[in-house]
Formats: C-alpha cells, structure tokens, sequence
C-alpha cells in the first residue's frame, strides 16, 4: 500500500518554464528571488532547481490581479 501526499504530487517547473509564465529576464528573475519578490526554488539535483507550479500560479494571478 503507498500513500502520496500533495508535496510528491507538485508539478515543478525548470526556468524556461516559469520564464514562459512570467516573462521577465532571467537576470530579472534571480534578482527577484534573492530579492524575496519572487518564490525560493527547490532544489533538485546538485547543480538544478525548480520551482513550484503552485508557487508560480499564485504570483501570476497576484501580478495580474
């Protein structure tokens, strides 16, 4: 029997990805993120992040609204 939980079932998102959704430069992006405007990223290899899809939905509709 496995249970799955919402944190395994996240869809993440590579910086193309988010770049797509939110289009600024990917200087602008870093900046933001260090900058606490954006979401932190998770980190999913030694040398590769992602971001959370939720986390970008919320700033895209936040942006937006």
């Amino acid at each position: 029997m496995s249970t799955t939980s919402s944190a395994t079932d996240e869809t993440l998102l590579r910086l193309p990805q988010v770049l797509a959704r939110f289009p600024v430069s990917r200087s602008g992006w870093y900046q933001g993120v260090k900058a606490g405007k954006y979401p932190q990223p998770v980190r999913i290899g030694e040398r590769a992040v992602a971001w959370k899809a939720s986390d970008i939905r919320r700033l895209v509709q936040a942006a937006s609204a």
